[in-house]
């Protein structure tokens, strides 16, 4: 309509000035890249983290290169534009550069131009730095992390992967070359093929199956700086494991298994944290436990598998109450794996609250569970667990 003034159109973020220097330099070193495809890359990077490293290089890949024999360029430029001494983006991604492993992969590069042989050092260096900062992160404690810190190390915690100790089973399944059953099956068939004798002999062996893995995580006021850190660790091994059965308590047991169903951590802890009704309050871990036997365990829940509790130990309850319920316990599941936060990196951790002391010698693997690095050694024990 005449006479009306049109608004300006908003000026670009940051992030997406960014983004869009990037396009323009990947073209000026020859790669086709269009205006099309600098905004599917920014729209993109919009709904990951634009401030994470591994985001950004992995969605530019998806979007702006089209042709394999670009990929050496592309990841040439993408080193000078974000690590480079004058880039833009290094205020942006320091901290990411610092906290995830995975930014080490996509910079080092086989293929280099033979003018920036002069350039290795420097990025070995900076690598060298990467992972220096990245072992420091690891070993510091929930309680003493900042937020930004925090913040980096959920993002390498949605990387961790279990994979639970296996059992084997009574059923067999063809395809062994040696054994002690024969196939009579596969026999019979390769006899009627042959029209005779079988060339050679056929057997079958047993199957193996995953344990389950059962994650008991103490959510009381004691447990305040770490509880959380252990829910969205649970909820990692919720999606990467099968038949994991997770569940909170304080005073009273509650079953989080379905809660943490949702694939962004953040949705999946605001439900169980809504489940949940006595968070940061009292402990009775030998109640608990109990309930958790009574309802579930002799039900078939805990046959055969790995239960991990996680707690400190400091108990109201009755330690007549917590020793029965861990002793049959213990006679119910595989294994018992109890994380101290306060164990820290102790190797001969004594426990001093009378309830570790009651549960310790019914627990057949004590761990400490302050730190990511202590949930990595979790991760690589469980599958030799025996």
């Amino acid at each position: 309509m005449r006479g009306v003034r049109a608004d300006p159109p908003p000026e670009p973020g940051p992030f997406t000035t960014l983004m869009a220097g990037f396009g323009y330099e990947l073209r000026g070193a020859g790669v086709s890249v269009g205006t099309g495809d600098v905004l599917t890359y920014v729209a993109a990077a919009s709904v990951l983290d634009p401030s994470d490293l591994v985001d950004l290089y992995w969605a530019g890949r998806a979007t702006l290169i089209s042709r394999r024999e670009d990929l050496g360029t592309y990841d040439r430029v993408f080193r000078e534009y974000f690590l480079g001494e004058d880039s833009p983006a290094r205020s942006w991604i320091e901290l990411n550069l610092t906290a995830v492993p995975e930014t080490e992969a996509p910079f080092v590069v086989p293929s280099v131009d033979p003018g920036d042989a002069g350039s290795d050092d420097t990025d070995e260096q900076s690598l060298g730095l990467v992972a220096s900062g990245l072992d420091t992160l690891k070993h510091r404690s929930f309680a003493a992390c900042t937020p930004e810190e925090l913040a980096a190390l959920r993002r390498i915690m949605a990387r961790i992967r279990l994979t639970p100790p296996r059992r084997r089973t009574r059923r067999r399944r063809p395809g062994a070359t040696s054994g002690r059953v024969i196939d009579v099956r596969a026999m019979a068939r390769e006899t009627m093929r042959a029209h005779g004798e079988p060339p050679e002999l056929y057997f079958r062996r047993r199957k193996y199956k995953l344990r389950p893995l059962i994650l008991i995580l103490d959510v009381s006021g004691s447990m305040a700086g770490y509880s959380r850190h252990l829910l969205q660790f649970a909820h990692t091994a919720r999606h990467a494991a099968a038949r994991v059965e997770v569940f909170c308590f304080g005073t009273r047991l509650t079953r989080v298994t379905r809660d943490l169903n949702p694939r962004r951590p953040d949705a999946a802890l605001e439900r169980a944290a809504e489940s949940v009704v006595d968070w940061d309050g009292g402990t009775r871990i030998g109640e608990s436990l109990d309930t958790f036997i009574r309802r579930y365990g002799r039900g078939g829940l805990a046959r055969g598998a790995v239960v991990v509790i996680c707690s400190d130990g400091l108990d109201r309850g009755s330690p007549e109450v917590l020793s029965s319920a861990m002793e049959r316990l213990h006679r119910l599941c595989y294994r018992i794996v109890w994380m101290n936060p306060h164990a820290g990196h102790v190797k001969d951790f004594q426990p001093s609250t009378l309830g570790m002391m009651v549960a310790a010698p019914h627990a057949d693997l004590l761990l400490s569970g302050h730190d990511l690095a202590s949930l990595e050694e979790l991760a690589d024990l469980l599958p030799v667990l025996d």
